[in-house]
């Protein structure tokens, strides 16, 4: 009994201590903005590297709302923000690319006036003015540089994407850059001043220009490109574009997408053709492609971006038969069915493939994505082509970011759902391949010095410059489950089961022994004071630094002798800076569990 009494207290006082972090989650400055300048990304031939020129890959993921008028991610009306992220991060998501539009920018230049701000202030008391449930929702900015320093915390870099041109949720079928209401110059102003105001901080590491120029001639209004100095020449555009942010920032990575049509000049067509023509169809004079995914024109009339050149990267955009039954996906012989060969022969290649198989430059997938379930998906053929997809961006190490986080998709669904409440564990199972993991699994960030989420490394570690977390090995347990208000999301990593609400946190302990690595043998024993520290707080040496380890350790202090902890947990499991493992180790997991300190705050003994 006495020995119960004291690991309830030692347990409740963790547990306490982690309520407190996560239920009003504070913003901290990890340092002045004069030293975000080592996460700078630049090209080299077909990769893109660190300022010391290791190559990185960029594997993130789409969350729109900024765009759409919701003047906010779109799902904070339900669920906490900054638990959303940390799914994101945790799930092993390195790079955010957040759709905007040319209005909301200008809005933030001039401090214009919020639409309403579509916020749940009781899931979201972090985001009002009095830091507390039902205050008052801060403008529609300061959220956004909140959501900025918070991926700045999680290991998180982000992509600024201008979607359209006047917020609108339909604003992205506007075919150009500019429309009745924001011109060009307008564009080429918000790009300047987005990039000027956080030309110090290396959070925000790209931008796409614009996303998706489409339309066709005959149409009235489409994005061409061509040699000229049209309006509509989406190159010329571009190159201006691309201007207006490398004469504020020359470290910015700049994203060009594609168009959706170019002609058969082949064929004696021009950019005068008709979209289709009738008298030879279903012959049509244009090679067709998705919004955003035509370089056709890139071989004749290649982008210039003069000594900057190093910056740019293209950027297509690829879905699957469910989101428009294009024609590359049916063969001749109705008995087969499209392969990587045949979407490459079909379209891929000549469309935007070639700027990777050629090494050209590197590719961004800006958007890819789509049903994976049975009710949308009922011939399975959605999810052959996400595997497709997938599987040829691994083998080219072609950079992408998924559509999307959001589950209002209409046509793609996301990777939550039940109103942003719930995460989709089968769709992330095909997109996890694709993410940025080194051999053992564990996800690496792109920033130097944070590692990617509460289990993943930093790009200095990844590449020698620290201790690089082992993998994280599954356990034959019940699965984990996560709340935040009505999100729930599963893992089946962990031994604990986790209910975390905006207010509350509880933990459930199994009362069966905590299961650890076996014993060390004798001889291993002799060698105890040779061994080192592997991964501070990481008592049952799984590789992670979670609850159970906390738990291990309450159970062994209060002379639980069914725990066992092997020499290096040992070792792990003191982090104090205090020779000998005591409940104040416990109190350093929890605090870094609950992102009070980070791992370069845990000390081994000197």
């Amino acid at each position: 009994m006495k020995r119960m009494k004291r690991f309830t207290a030692c347990l409740t006082a963790a547990v306490m201590l982690a309520m407190q972090s996560v239920s009003l989650p504070s913003p901290k400055v990890l340092a002045a903005p004069d030293e975000y300048h080592d996460d700078w990304l630049h090209v080299e031939g077909d990769k893109i590297v660190d300022m010391d020129g290791n190559e990185v890959w960029m594997t993130g993921v789409n969350w729109f709302g900024y765009n759409v008028g919701s003047q906010v991610f779109d799902g904070v009306w339900s669920v906490n923000m900054h638990h959303c992220l940390e799914l994101i991060a945790d799930h092993g998501f390195n790079l955010l690319r957040v759709p905007m539009s040319t209005e909301i920018l200008l809005q933030w230049k001039k401090h214009g006036p919020d639409p309403m701000v579509k916020v749940n202030t009781y899931e979201n008391p972090e985001l009002t003015e009095e830091g507390v449930e039902g205050g008052t929702i801060k403008y529609s900015f300061d959220i956004w540089n909140q959501a900025v320093e918070w991926c700045r915390e999680l290991g998180i870099k982000i992509m600024i994407d201008i979607h359209c041109a006047t917020t609108n949720a339909a604003g992205h079928n506007v075919p150009l850059w500019y429309d009745d209401k924001y011109s060009t110059k307008d564009w080429l102003d918000a790009l300047a001043w987005v990039t000027e105001y956080y030309k110090d901080d290396d959070t925000i590491i790209a931008i796409d220009l614009k996303n998706e120029p489409h339309g066709k001639t005959d149409e009235g209004k489409f994005a061409k490109w061509d040699g000229s100095t049209d309006e509509n020449n989406w190159r010329y555009a571009a190159e201006r574009g691309a201007k207006a942010v490398l004469d504020v920032n020359p470290n910015m990575l700049i994203m060009v997408e594609g168009i959706e049509v170019y002609p058969k000049f082949e064929d004696g067509e021009s950019w005068s053709s008709p979209s289709t023509d009738y008298a030879r169809y279903p012959y049509s004079p244009y090679h067709g492609a998705w919004w955003g995914a035509n370089f056709r024109g890139l071989r004749e009339f290649p982008i210039d971006l003069g000594e900057h050149q190093s910056q740019l990267v293209y950027s297509p955009h690829d879905y699957g038969p469910e989101v428009w039954k294009q024609a590359w996906f049916y063969l001749e012989d109705d008995s087969k069915t499209f392969t990587r060969e045949t979407l490459l022969d079909d379209y891929w290649r000549d469309t935007w493939a070639f700027i990777a198989e050629e090494k050209i430059g590197p590719l961004l997938m800006g958007e890819w994505g789509g049903w994976v379930d049975d009710a949308h998906d009922k011939t399975g053929e959605n999810r052959h082509w996400l595997k497709e997809i997938r599987d040829y961006m691994i083998d080219m190490h072609i950079h992408h970011t998924f559509w999307c986080f959001n589950e209002n998709s209409s046509d793609t669904g996301g990777l939550v759902y039940d109103n942003f409440g719930k995460w989709d564990d089968e769709k992330y199972e095909f997109v996890k391949p694709a993410l940025w993991a080194d051999e053992n699994g564990v996800f690496i960030s792109l920033d130097h010095k944070i590692p990617i989420g509460a289990n993943g490394q930093s790009l200095s570690e990844y590449y020698g410059g620290g201790n690089v977390p082992k993998v994280t090995t599954p356990k034959t347990t019940e699965p984990t489950s996560v709340t935040t208000g009505t999100t729930t999301t599963q893992s089946t990593t962990t031994e604990t089961t986790t209910t975390r609400e905006t207010t509350t946190v509880t933990t459930q302990v199994t009362t069966e022994p905590v299961v650890t690595t076996e014993p060390v043998s004798s001889e291993e024993s002799s060698k105890k004071s040779e061994l080192k520290a592997t991964l501070l707080g990481d008592a049952n040496c799984d590789g992670i630094v979670a609850v159970d380890d906390a738990v291990m350790l309450c159970r062994m202090v209060s002379e639980d002798k069914t725990v066992i902890i092997t020499d290096l947990g040992m070792i792990n499991a003191d982090c104090d800076g205090v020779r000998g493992v005591s409940s104040d180790d416990v109190t350093m997991m929890l605090k870094l569990i609950a992102r009070i300190i980070s791992k370069d705050e845990m000390k081994a003994p000197a």
